[in-house]
Order: structure tokens, then C-alpha cells, then sequence
């Protein structure tokens, strides 16, 4: 890729370190942040304040977007108070430091190693949910992945490559791979994919040629083929206030779950005139969190 391209690519990517205007979310007592060792890739854990070492606790792990880091990430989302509410541990890893000294996730040849490192981040991530379940105690059926555009992309890879360890994906302004040869995962894993439609930075209708990804429609289609899904579309739920720009509920539901192999289901949440980074409501959280919870792997 030629310099001027790049810098094309990274202008259009970037990702501020932004925070919702609600501030960061505030542990509860008894909850605690720990650092666990991990080769050279230390990451932070959150444990939420009603832990208990003789009950499996659902995972979560947050994928940031590219320049951010783990930390900013929980910012945006907001996702410590759900973790102490409902208990589960909940993991904020940072991507590898490229040669601009930015954080990125090599998830798709569209987003984000730029520089071609081939770092193993899908290793990564699934040595990490073994790293916790050495300390603490996991529920294997419960395993999840979150993330916002690079992250979003990542975690729809991790449904891919390592479905017999993941229950449902969340991904916000990201992407499936352009590739569906590239992505054969071992089980149905759940899958729900938000996206809004002014999002200039991974658009609503797929990426082009040059970079090519494909549209929110069509991550939500490739996964309920996966899945086994059938073709109707239930709209029944009543629209979601995620944006807190945008004037009342904005962002509707499309679910598909009937036929889906082993309970799962493949969702599209799409905000109406969002933006790459929506100004999350309070909702957000609960909303996502729900959606992952309620999902268990199955068994077969």
C-alpha cells in the first residue's frame, strides 16, 4: 500500500478517543480491576463486585476501535455497571502498537493491520478467555465478544474462527469479511451486528473494491446462513433509543430467529441517520448486554 493510500485509510479509520457524555462508569464497591499477564500483552479485568469462585460467570471482552485502547473503549460503552449487575467478568484487552503508534486489531484485510505485522490477534483473544478461566471461574457456554468498528470487525472473526468457544458477537460500525470462504465456523454462534446509516467511516452499504467489506445487511446475511436461519425477518420489536443526537427511538430491529440451529440468532440493529461513533444513551449498554446474556452456546 503506498503512503498516500495509507494515510487515506487511516484518516478514514481513526477513531477518536471518545467518551459518552454520561462519563465513565463508576465500579461498585467491592468490584475491583486486575491486571492479568498474558505473554507481552498484559490486559485489564474487571471483576464485578458480586463474584462468587464457586459460580461459572458469563465473560464479556470488549474489542476497542482502531487508535484506541481498551480503557477508552469502556468509556464509550459503558459496560462496568452491567458487569457488576449482573455478574459477569468482563475483559478490556488493548490491540498491538503499529509503527504509527496506533492500537489495531488484524481482523479482516480491510481494517486494520496496515503495516502487514500478521500478528495472530484471534490467538490472542481465545488465549485470553483461557487466561481467565485459569483464575477465575468461566462459563465456557458463556463466552462474548463486543466491539466498535476495528473491534467490531474482530469480534465478528472470533464468531468465525472459534465458534466451539463463543456464544454471540456484538459489533458496532463493523464488518464480516469480504471473504464468506474465510469464515466456517464449527457451530452456530449468535450474531448482532448495529450499524448506523450515515456512517462515513465503515459504510452502512459495504466497503469498495479497493477495501472491499461487506454492508450491515450483508454480515446479518452471511450469519444467518451460517446459522441456519430462515429468511423471515421479524420486525415486531419497537424501535431503540441508542443515540442521544438523534430525536426520539431511532434505531429499529431486524431479528431473525426462526430456524436458527441450536436457539441461536442473527440480529441488525440500524441506527436511522447514525454516524460512525453514535453519542450512546445509557441504553446501549443494557440493550447490547441483554442481547449477549441471553445467548448460551450450544451444544452442538
Amino acid at each position: 500500500m503506498s503512503v498516500t493510500a495509507r494515510l487515506l485509510v487511516l484518516v478514514l479509520l481513526s477513531l477518536t478517543a471518545c467518551s459518552s457524555s454520561a462519563g465513565s462508569s463508576s465500579p461498585e464497591p467491592g468490584s475491583a480491576d486486575v491486571t492479568i499477564e498474558l505473554a507481552d500483552r498484559p490486559f485489564s479485568l474487571h471483576v464485578p463486585s458480586g463474584y462468587d469462585p464457586a459460580t461459572k460467570a458469563p465473560l464479556v471482552v470488549v474489542l476497542h476501535g482502531y487508535t484506541s485502547s481498551g480503557a477508552e473503549q469502556e468509556e464509550y460503552f459503558q459496560l462496568k455497571g452491567e458487569s457488576d449487575r449482573r455478574g459477569f467478568l468482563y475483559a478490556m484487552p488493548d490491540g498491538t502498537v503499529n509503527h504509527e503508534k496506533h492500537h489495531f486489531w488484524n481482523a479482516t484485510p480491510a481494517c486494520c493491520d496496515f503495516f502487514d505485522s500478521g500478528v495472530d490477534d484471534s490467538g490472542y483473544l481465545i488465549k485470553l478467555v483461557d487466561a481467565v478461566a485459569a483464575k477465575y471461574a468461566v462459563d465456557p457456554a458463556r463466552v462474548y465478544f463486543v466491539g466498535h468498528s476495528n473491534g467490531g470487525f474482530m469480534a465478528l472473526r472470533m464468531a468465525c474462527e472459534h465458534a466451539d468457544r463463543v456464544a454471540a458477537v456484538a459489533s458496532l460500525a463493523g464488518a464480516a469479511t469480504a471473504d464468506p470462504a474465510k469464515c466456517t465456523p464449527a457451530r452456530p454462534v449468535s450474531v448482532l451486528q448495529i450499524h448506523g446509516t450515515s456512517d462515513r467511516t465503515i459504510l452502512y452499504a459495504g466497503g469498495p473494491s479497493t477495501r472491499p467489506y461487506p454492508s450491515a445487511e450483508g454480515t446479518v446475511k452471511l450469519w444467518r446462513g451460517l446459522d441456519g436461519c430462515a429468511d423471515k425477518a421479524d420486525t415486531s420489536a419497537q424501535p431503540i433509543d441508542l443515540d442521544a443526537g438523534l430525536a426520539d427511538a431511532e434505531t429499529t430491529v431486524t431479528a431473525y430467529h426462526e430456524g436458527c440451529r441450536g436457539g441461536t440468532r442473527a440480529e441488525l440493529w440500524t441506527i436511522q441517520d447514525g454516524g460512525h461513533i453514535p453519542d450512546l444513551t445509557p441504553t446501549f449498554a443494557t440493550a447490547v448486554t441483554d442481547f449477549l446474556l441471553a445467548q448460551v452456546a450450544p451444544t452442538q
